[in-house]
């Protein structure tokens, strides 16, 4: 949706009238792409709501769950993969909202987009993994990388002194300050 906002309004009406009695509410939404770094549920995608809604004076509880499928790219291996994203949610609307803690209550009626947009932002993970035991990329598919490590054993001692100096190895100029530094021995 291009220039235009996003809302699903719900009347609340009859919850407000009935404090205290729990009124379910599931619904299904389609939004642009919510994304967090290689995490994202792609535009249109449904993200399902099952919620219960609840008066408590003024306000309107919402207590229940949201659900999408994101696609991901693996930290380790870079595959592509869907995720479920499952957010558990208890937040409240009322008509004087604080500003990142509360929800807008205006006129008997909820605005679920913000709602449900934050939850699944939060529930979408920072650094996907395919699988637990993601072994990382093929050897064979970075062919040279697999080459120039091949015949190296890796030192298991990296402060160790049997490492030699490479000199000829190009300097990062964000350290150049360290050359400066004298210490006491």
């Amino acid at each position: 949706m291009t220039g235009q906002r996003e809302s699903i309004l719900i009347s609340v009406a009859q919850v407000l009238r009935r404090a205290g009695v729990q009124h379910p509410l599931q619904r299904t939404a389609r939004l642009a792409e919510l994304r967090v770094g290689d995490a994202a549920v792609p535009a249109d995608t449904e993200i399902e709501m099952d919620l219960l809604l609840e008066a408590t004076g003024t306000a309107v509880v919402a207590t229940g769950t949201v659900r999408a499928v994101a696609t991901c790219a693996c930290r380790r291996c870079l595959e592509p993969f869907e995720q479920p994203v499952v957010a558990s949610i208890r937040e409240i609307f009322e008509p004087r909202p604080t500003e990142g803690e509360t929800y807008p209550l205006v006129s008997e009626h909820i605005d679920v987009v913000p709602l449900v947009r934050d939850a699944v932002l939060l529930a979408l993970p920072l650094a996907p993994l395919c699988r637990a035991d993601c072994p990382g990329p093929a050897p064979e598919r970075f062919s040279a990388v697999a080459e120039s490590s091949q015949g190296e054993a890796p030192d298991p001692d990296p402060t160790s002194e049997s490492q030699p100096e490479r000199d000829d190895a190009p300097r990062d100029p964000r350290w150049a300050a360290l050359d400066q530094l004298k210490l006491d021995r």
